[in-house]
């Protein structure tokens, strides 16, 4: 697996990165093109659709997705992805590049699930080898590359955000290439569940994960036993972003996973709404769990994976919505409890 952090970029890169003019290149361009869509081309897994080899893409305005189906910041920008498919279908090719982060997202059969569940109906090829994700010398989820019909990068975006100017991109692009009704308005979107915007005003919590190759703030006593059953315990309190187990689990380098019949996690945080990766530990197992916030059950400030007494049960690898708070967003604990074996990789919140 490649070690790469979504944090990085969305913490510092985004404004710049996203801000890169439209414009056009010389030949260096154009053998850099010829190297992207040939490594797309020579791709043999899709859902979809045929493999799109280049000649097939030869004339056509292309939009280019990097994603991966748990990450939450591809998720927030999926409904305009969507949409722009459906408004310019004909016009415009949408390919969909699943790069995985997570060991589990290299299965197709997670991923043909996934693309059923978020309705993406445009083609979506396989890059389990990060064959494509080099080529384009990409380093982030998401990715949006715009080519035009000579095979030419000539924009790109990171990260969340800039829906109208990305959809301005894609009309200029079609303008260019002499499409009819490629002007007029932007799409407008209704986003909800997972895919609705963050509360970026209130979010004072980062992404973080829970295996020890990229986690922060671990706080139970005596810290991490890396890659070995250990028992351990929840402080009395928590600071802000602070995280803890209690029960015997086993602390890998991507994941940490519930070993015993019970345990617990939990974790001090600031946002509207949390997320957690995580799957049952067995294959086909069903893992029931009970979640609270202040201790108290949810109620009004579940997520759409719970009910309002905080019960859910994870049945299947991705990311399940399992806070979202009405105002006033402030400090809260939040703590999750599972009857069985469970493998957990990723907090996220929004």
């Amino acid at each position: 697996m490649v070690e790469l952090d979504r944090r990085q970029f969305l913490t510092g890169a985004a404004a710049t990165l996203a801000a890169a003019p439209l414009g056009t290149f010389g030949a260096g361009a154009m053998a850099k093109a010829d190297r992207e869509l040939t490594a797309i081309g020579r791709a043999t897994e899709w859902l979809n659709s045929q493999p799109l080899a280049p000649d097939r893409l030869a004339g056509k305005v292309v939009l280019v997705d990097f994603c991966t189906y748990t990450c939450i910041n591809w998720l927030r920008t999926l409904p305009y992805v969507r949409a722009w498919a459906r408004k310019y279908a004909n016009r415009l090719v949408v390919i969909g590049v699943h790069t995985p982060e997570f060991a589990f997202e290299k299965h197709i059969d997670n991923v043909r699930r996934a693309v059923r569940q978020l309705k993406i109906d445009y083609p979506m090829v396989i890059d389990n080898d990060y064959a494509i994700w080099r080529a384009f010398r990409n380093q982030y989820w998401p990715a949006l590359y715009f080519i035009d019909t000579q095979g030419r990068i000539r924009q790109h975006h990171f990260g969340e955000g800039e829906y109208e100017r990305s959809e301005k991109t894609i009309q200029q692009l079609l303008a260019e290439a002499g499409a009819s009704g490629s002007g007029g308005g932007v799409v407008t979107v209704e986003a909800s569940g997972v895919e609705a915007p963050a509360d970026w005003e209130n979010l004072r919590s980062p992404e973080n994960y829970v295996g020890y190759n990229r986690t922060q703030n671990f706080a139970s006593p005596r810290g991490a036993d890396q890659d070995r059953r250990a028992t351990y315990a929840i402080p009395p309190r928590l600071s802000l972003n602070e995280w803890a187990l209690a029960g015997e689990w086993t602390i890998g380098g991507q994941a940490t996973i519930l070993n015993g019949a019970r345990g617990r996690l939990a974790y001090r945080f600031h946002a509207r709404d949390l997320h957690l990766v995580m799957g049952p530990a067995a294959r086909g197992a069903t893992v029931r769990f009970s979640v609270s916030i202040d201790g108290r059950p949810p109620g009004p400030a579940r997520g759409l994976d719970v009910d309002e007494n905080g019960n859910g049960a994870v049945v299947e690898q991705r990311l399940y919505q399992l806070i979202r708070q009405p105002k006033p967003i402030v400090d809260r604990t939040f703590e999750i409890a599972f009857d069985s074996a469970v493998e957990t990789l990723a907090f996220t919140f929004g």
